[in-house]
């Protein structure tokens, strides 16, 4: 049984709950060495982000990690990841690109 919806995890809508609900930030942010960072912003528990990071690194062939909320992803994909997460279930209207 999930602890949040009180379905068994077979017929747990918690994700789904969470996407919906969720407003993307997408934003590019320069590290040590000039080096560029994709971000992925206001990402939920609920969503199961280690998964949607698994998915995302495969896509866009790069390295990243998950912390505080955020997704990290080395190299500069502002082009490319809205079309992924649209892919992965989120509708346009909830991706804000910050370019």
């Amino acid at each position: 049984m999930c602890p949040n919806c009180g379905l068994p995890k077979d017929l747990c809508i918690c994700e789904t709950l969470a996407k919906e609900e969720m407003k993307i930030e997408v934003s590019l942010d320069k590290r040590r060495y000039g080096k560029t960072m994709t971000v992925v912003n206001n990402i939920s528990k609920d969503m199961n982000p280690e998964q949607l990071l698994s998915t995302l690194k495969k896509k866009l062939a790069c390295g990243g990690t998950y912390k505080n909320g955020k997704i990290e992803l080395q190299g500069n994909h502002l082009r490319k990841i809205e079309d992924l997460l649209i892919k992965l279930g989120f509708s346009k209207s909830q991706i804000e690109i910050k370019g």
